[in-house]
């Protein structure tokens, strides 16, 4: 009883002490005069005002931002699930070739750096191809997840083989395999590949910066560094209205985990087979 009490009282602590940033920002968005001590974090209730999200929204387009970011986002999970998918179940149950090798190639690509890869891409993308200023310009260098094709196939080869095998007497397809066999039982892959992916592209700043010039078509993270660089001097309230634009950009990704982390150690690969 004592030994769980001092892991629960250990856990409580350190969960404390990494949500403490968070609350910290969010105090510090709802602050009309800012103070970066500690105290910050435990404001008078008279301090307390809404009017920072109102000043960087007047000065950078937040829904603008927060949809570009949405569609950048949405652009690179499409590509991460439906190639993670196919590239996963075809390493880990089709049986060809060349399996091992491409493997290997798949975790080789995780150890190179993306910052060696951005001035050619750039160069590909901005130049050869015309797509600067471009959503799908944002999109391309990360449409498909090496990491991503890791997971699903890791999942793939826990399943029974011979629920595979039954299937292909019975006269299905490897698509068929595919969608009504090996998806249901990888509920939780999909579900950990699209967080971890989320988390990348919504958070990405320096390839969004480099391929876009145009503030309209810039995500939210972008719009944000650009205000604290060249415009949040010149607010009445710099650091609220910084912490303000830094909530905006961490509440998609925060509610996103918190609705979903339970799925995070969900596992019904076994209920596919009996006996």
């Amino acid at each position: 009883m004592r030994s769980k009490i001092v892991t629960y009282g250990v856990l409580v602590v350190g969960a404390l002490a990494f949500l403490f940033p968070f609350y910290y920002m969010i105090a510090g968005s709802l602050q009309t005069n800012p103070d970066p001590s500690i105290a910050g974090a435990f404001p008078n209730p008279g301090n307390l005002t809404v009017e920072n999200y109102t000043a960087i929204d007047g000065r950078i387009n937040l829904l603008q931002g927060l949809a570009n970011s949405g569609i950048f986002t949405g652009g690179v999970i499409l590509g991460t699930i439906v190639f993670g998918v196919l590239a996963g179940y075809a390493l880990a149950v089709l049986k060809w070739r060349g399996r091992s090798a491409t493997f290997a190639l798949v975790l080789l690509v995780q150890v190179i750096p993306f910052q060696l890869l951005m001035i050619p891409l750039y160069v590909m993308i901005a130049r050869d191809y015309g797509l600067s200023d471009s959503y799908l310009g944002m999109i391309l260098p990360f449409f498909i997840n090496s990491t991503a094709v890791v997971i699903f196939r890791q999942y793939f080869l826990q399943l029974p083989k011979e629920l595979f095998d039954a299937a292909r007497i019975d006269g299905a397809h490897e698509f068929r395999l595919l969608w009504s066999v090996a998806l249901p039982l990888v509920r939780p892959a999909l579900l950990t590949a699209v967080l971890l992916t989320f988390i990348g592209p919504w958070n990405e700043f320096l390839w969004p910066f480099l391929i876009t010039k145009d503030a309209t078509m810039q995500p939210l993270a972008v719009s944000l560094a650009n205000f604290i660089s060249n415009i949040a001097a010149s607010t009445t309230n710099p650091f609220g209205a910084m912490m303000a634009g830094a909530v905006v950009l961490a509440a998609p990704a925060v509610a996103l985990f918190l609705i979903f982390q339970r799925y995070f150690t969900s596992n019904d690969l076994g209920s596919g087979v009996k006996g």
